[in-house]
């Protein structure tokens, strides 16, 4: 098999890393934008060799690891290149932006685009720490072309398998960036607001597991997230006006010294956790 991965950050050398540990007899290419980049992937072996004009065509599966724009240029520029039998994919946070333009492009020159997105990452970025085992477990949210085509499924499940994802979730695009406003855009843009408190500087000998967890993704890349925002507005907006409304009823209790009001938010808040998560 032969996979080029294009984009050698921490998402796409993690892939990298995972065909090269876990399929010894794939062929791993890979380009990026930063030529050192590429050259570094090639020397610590990363990648096999690069991915280039010359063997773009012979890839199995071709994963396009950049930013949502980026990708879409990417594909754009060598859209007479794809191996017709192949499969092409993305990584990207957001799906209605790729995927709407990508299937086009497809239909047109006649490959086939996936919609992927790999439930996985940490708050650093980079090669340096892209990890083998970085999708083992991980879901997978698969936005493809037709919903009636079981074998393409199942050809994506296959050309990703050395990677060890956990599970493959078929989703349209709108219901992908519908839910990823809620379970990750979200989190996000209230973690790095909620460190602007003046209080942030001085918490230390007052901060234990709930600040660390609050604040771990406040760590982010905001040239990709506001991007991935601003992709996303319609239903990110909706969150954030949720939570506003929510907010209001909390702060309405603590104005009012309302106990019994406040004690009724927190439990019904406590109640949902437990249906959701199934505690």
């Amino acid at each position: 098999m032969k996979v080029g991965v294009v984009g050698l950050g921490l998402i796409g050398a993690s892939f990298c890393k995972a065909f090269k540990a876990n399929s010894p007899e794939t062929q791993v290419f890979g380009w990026n934008r930063t030529e050192s980049t590429s050259k570094m992937a090639k020397m610590q072996g990363i990648i096999d060799d690069y991915l280039d004009d010359d063997n773009l065509g012979t890839c199995d599966l071709v994963i396009l690891s950049l930013y949502p724009e980026a990708s879409l240029k990417y594909m754009e520029d060598h859209r007479k290149s794809f191996n017709k039998d192949g499969i092409v994919t993305d990584a990207c946070g957001t799906k209605r932006f790729i995927c709407d333009r990508a299937f086009k492009i497809a239909e047109e020159e006649g490959f086939t685009f996936v919609g992927c997105h790999p439930m996985a990452g940490t708050h650093f970025s980079g090669m340096s720490h892209s990890r083998a085992d970085m999708y083992e477990g991980a879901p997978m949210v698969v936005v493809p072309p037709r919903f009636d085509d079981i074998m393409l499924l199942e050809k994506v499940k296959k050309l990703y398998a050395p990677c060890g994802f956990g599970s493959f979730h078929i989703a349209h695009a709108d219901e992908h960036d519908q839910m990823i406003a809620f379970t990750s855009q979200m989190p996000h843009l209230i973690s790095n607001a909620y460190i602007k408190s003046p209080n942030s500087r001085n918490h230390n000998g007052f901060s234990a597991g709930s600040y660390k967890d609050m604040t771990r993704v406040a760590w982010l890349n905001p040239t990709m997230w506001a991007q991935l925002f601003l992709e996303n507005k319609d239903h990110l907006i909706f969150e954030i006006d949720n939570l506003q409304a929510e907010l209001q009823k909390y702060r309405d209790a603590l104005v009012n010294d309302d106990s019994d009001k406040l004690t009724a938010l927190l439990d019904e808040g406590r109640k949902i956790k437990e249906e959701v998560d199934g505690i």
